[in-house]
C-alpha cells in the first residue's frame, strides 16, 4: 500500500469534522477577545482585528499546508503597528500590510523558510512553556474581575504602568466576586471534560467543554442583575464586539488602503519590517505547533509563508491588522482535539458569522469565563512534566530551556527567544568543547591512537588541544584521519604545529591520510 495515499486518508478534512468542528468553536472563543485586545493595543479600529482575525482563519488555511496552526492577529506586532499607524495614518498603513504580504509571497518563493529549522529544540520547547507561563499569569486578572489591560497582552511590561506580577497584587483591591463566581464555575465544567469518563461519552466529544463553559457563563452573568444585583458584571468585564445596525453600518466599518501613497518609500519599509517580523513569528509558531502536534506532520514552512503573505494581503485589502500564525489560538486548537486544518478554517467562519450576524450576543460572554478557558491552555503548555522531561535530558538542554522561558516571561517573545538563541549557541559551544568528534584508544606496547572522526570542525580545536598537550614526552602516537570526510583547517593547522611539537618531546608520531583540509577523497 501506498503509505503517501494512507496518510493522507487518515488526516482527510472531511472524515475528521467531527473533532474539527469542535476544536474551531473552542479557537473561535479564544480568539474573539484576543482580536479586539490586539487591535486596541495597536490604536487600530477594534474592527481591524476582527478583520484579520477572518483572513487568518479563511485565507491561510486554503493555501498554507500547516495541519494545527491557526493565524489571526498577533501581540507580537502591536509596538510595530501602533509606532506605524501614528507615522503614517491608518489608511497609508493598510497599504503597508498588502505590501508585506507581496514581500512575504517573494520571501515563500525563495525558500526562505528553512530559517524556522536552525531554532533548537530546547528553546522551542522554552518558548512553549514561557507562553504558557505568560497565558496563565495574564488571565489572573480577568478571572478576578480586573479588565482594565487588553486582552492578549504578551509584555511584561504594561502601558498601565505595572508589569506581568506587580498587577497581580494591585488587582486585589478590585476583585469582582460575579467574575470570580463565573471564572470558578467554568474551570469545574473545564475540569470535568477533562476527566477519562467524561471523554468516553459521545455526547461529551460532540461538544467541546469551552462552549459549554461560555454558555454557562453567559447563563450566570443574565441571572445575576435578576437575582443578586450586587454580583452584577459591568460592560468592562464582557466581551465587546462592534454592532452594526443594518448593512450599510455594517459596510462603513471597512477601510481600503491609501493607494496615492505607493510612492511613499516609508510604507516599503513598514512593509519590510512587517515582513521580517510577522515571518519570523509565524516560523516559530509553526516549529512550535508541530512539536506539539501528536501525529508529528511537519510543516512545508515555504508554503507557509506564501499562506500568510497572500492572508496579509487580502487583510490590508480590507482594512484589517497584519496576520501570523499565532501559539495561542494554535496550542488552544491542538488542545481542543483538532486533526485537520478544517478546524482553523472553521474558526475564521465563525468569526465572520458573527460578526454579521450575532455581534450582539458574543457582547454578552464574560471575560472571566474565557479567562478560564485561558487557564487550561496555559497550564498545558507549561505542565511540570515538561521541566522534568527538559532536566533529563541534560544541563546543555535544560539550560537554554529555562533562559527561553525566563526571557519571555521579563520581556517580549522576540527578545526572549533571542535570549534562548543565544545561551543555546553558548551551550552548543560548551557541549563540543567537552565532546569532541575524536576518541584515543591505548593499546599493550603503550601507543596512543587518536581516531579523528567523520566531521571534525573548529568546534573540537580547544579539546584536541588539550588532549595533544597532555600527551607525556617520549610517547607513540598515531593520529589516524581514515575515517574522516571534513576536516576544519584550524583543526589540520593545530596537528601540522604539533609535529614540531612531538620532536621537542621526543614523541614519535605517526600521522595516517591527513593528506589536506576541507572535504578529504575517502580512503581506497
Amino acid at each position: 500500500m501506498n503509505t503517501t495515499k494512507q496518510y493522507n486518508s487518515n488526516f482527510n478534512v472531511l472524515s475528521n469534522l467531527r473533532y474539527d468542528i469542535p476544536a474551531g468553536i473552542a479557537v473561535f472563543l479564544v480568539a474573539v477577545p484576543l482580536c479586539l485586545g490586539i487591535a486596541m493595543a495597536s490604536g487600530a479600529p477594534l474592527f481591524s482585528g476582527l478583520i484579520a482575525g477572518i483572513m487568518g482563519g479563511i485565507v491561510a488555511p486554503l493555501i498554507s499546508r500547516s495541519a494545527l496552526g491557526v493565524s489571526g492577529p498577533a501581540a507580537g506586532l502591536a509596538v510595530i503597528v501602533l509606532t506605524a499607524i501614528q507615522d503614517l495614518g491608518f489608511e497609508t498603513f493598510l497599504l503597508a500590510v498588502v505590501v508585506a504580504g507581496i514581500f512575504q509571497v517573494g520571501m515563500g518563493i525563495a525558500k526562505a523558510g528553512i530559517i524556522g529549522y536552525f531554532f533548537p529544540s530546547s528553546v522551542i520547547s522554552g518558548m512553549l512553556a514561557g507562553i504558557g507561563i505568560i497565558i496563565f499569569t495574564k488571565q489572573i486578572p480577568h478571572a478576578l474581575g480586573y479588565d482594565r489591560d487588553y486582552e492578549g497582552d504578551l509584555s511584561f511590561f504594561q502601558d498601565d504602568g505595572f508589569n506581568t506580577f506587580t498587577e497581580l497584587a494591585h488587582i486585589l483591591n478590585y476583585i469582582t466576586p460575579g467574575a470570580v463566581i463565573v471564572a470558578i464555575a467554568s474551570l469545574l465544567i473545564l475540569f470535568l471534560w477533562e476527566l477519562r469518563v467524561m471523554k468516553k461519552n459521545r455526547i461529551f466529544k460532540l461538544l467541546p467543554g469551552s462552549l459549554i463553559a461560555v454558555l454557562t457563563g453567559i447563563l450566570i452573568s443574565q441571572v445575576f442583575p435578576v437575582f443578586f444585583p450586587e454580583m452584577a458584571l459591568a460592560t468592562e468585564h464582557l466581551v465587546s464586539i462592534p454592532v452594526a445596525e443594518n448593512s450599510a453600518d455594517l459596510m462603513s466599518q471597512f477601510t481600503f488602503p491609501d493607494f496615492s501613497q505607493f510612492n511613499n518609500p516609508q510604507v516599503y519599509l513598514t512593509a519590510l519590517t512587517l515582513a521580517i517580523v510577522a515571518s519570523l513569528e509565524t516560523l516559530l509558531c509553526v516549529e512550535a505547533a508541530d512539536k506539539l502536534d501528536a501525529d508529528k506532520r511537519v510543516t512545508p514552512t515555504n508554503r507557509e509563508l506564501i499562506a500568510q503573505g497572500f492572508a496579509n494581503s487580502a487583510s490590508g485589502l480590507i482594512g484589517g491588522l497584519p496576520v501570523t500564525q499565532v501559539i495561542v489560538r494554535s496550542s488552544a486548537n491542538i488542545q481542543a482535539g483538532a486533526k485537520t486544518k478544517a478546524a482553523a478554517f472553521v474558526h475564521g467562519l465563525l468569526l465572520l458569522i458573527s460578526v454579521m450576524l450575532i455581534p450582539a450576543l458574543l457582547n454578552l460572554i464574560p471575560l472571566a469565563c474565557l479567562a478560564a478557558i485561558l487557564f487550561v491552555v496555559g497550564y498545558k503548555l507549561a505542565k511540570p512534566a515538561l521541566f522534568i522531561k527538559m532536566y533529563k535530558t541534560g544541563m546543555y538542554h535544560f539550560i537554554p530551556f529555562i533562559v527561553t522561558i525566563l526571557g519571555l516571561v521579563f520581556t517580549n517573545l522576540l527578545l526572549g527567544i533571542g535570549i534562548g538563541l543565544v545561551i543555546a549557541l553558548v551551550c552548543v559551544l560548551l557541549e563540543n568543547y567537552k565532546v569532541a568528534g575524536y576518541y584515543h584508544e591505548e593499546h599493550e606496547d603503550k601507543t596512543i591512537i587518536l581516531r579523528l572522526s567523520e566531521q571534525v570542525s573548529f568546534l573540537n580545536k580547544a579539546n584536541i588541544l588539550q588532549t595533544l598537550d597532555r600527551i607525556p614526552d617520549h610517547s607513540k602516537v598515531v593520529i589516524d584521519a581514515s575515517d574522516s570526510r571534513y576536516i576544519d583547517y584550524d583543526v589540520y593547522e593545530i596537528i601540522n604545529n604539533f609535529k614540531a611539537e612531538a620532536k621537542r618531546k621526543d614523541i614519535e608520531l605517526q600521522v595516517i591520510n591527513l593528506n589536506g583540509y576541507g572535504t578529504m577523497e575517502p580512503v581506497r
